[in-house]
């Protein structure tokens, strides 16, 4: 067999696996980006639902993760999860105290999620909405509030139901 050939088909061996590798490597790549990306807007929507119901049954957590997925969902909004869930105004690139959409966000407190309990269920729970698990009764919600208080907003509000200790709303025009 003439050595050439042998040479030339090694070097193509080498030169075509370096290629995959390389294209493996870059696929990967955008896979974890694409990853941590999700990961990002999950992590974002674990804390809203750590912070503003973490003492709710599931079912309350899961409303308040779908009326945040909502808000996504619509052009009055913010368009990404973290975006929503950090609306609020700002000043000096801080959010202004009790100027929130979200009122752990800007209520002075850190956001430290101590109850390592609560905090796998808040991450169970926007897994679950952001795979798509929707509570029904609440369906179309956009706004909800503690009970313990009346925002001046519910006005122009419809009232769709009370879980635990959140009143749900959606706009009447929707």
């Amino acid at each position: 067999m003439d050595k050439s050939y042998i040479k030339y088909n090694t070097s193509f061996k080498v030169l075509f696996v370096s290629v995959v590798t390389i294209a493996i490597f870059f696929a990967t790549l955008a896979l974890m980006n694409k990853a941590e990306a999700k990961q990002t807007e999950t992590q974002c929507l674990t804390e809203a639902v750590y912070f503003e119901a973490r003492s709710e049954s599931f079912v309350g957590q899961l409303a308040v993760a779908n009326v945040i997925l909502q808000r996504v969902r619509d052009s009055r909004f913010p368009p990404t999860v973290c975006e929503v869930v950090h609306d609020g105004r700002y000043w000096e690139g801080n959010p202004v105290r009790n100027r929130c959409a979200f009122s752990y966000w800007c209520d002075g407190k850190p956001e430290i999620m101590k109850d390592k309990q609560a905090l796998r269920t808040a991450q169970d729970v926007a897994r679950m909405a952001i795979d798509g698990v929707i509570y029904e009764e609440i369906q179309g919600a956009t706004f909800y509030h503690a009970s313990y208080v009346s925002p001046y907003w519910i006005k122009d509000l419809s009232f769709i139901t009370k879980i635990g200790k959140h009143l749900f709303y959606y706009y009447e025009g929707d």
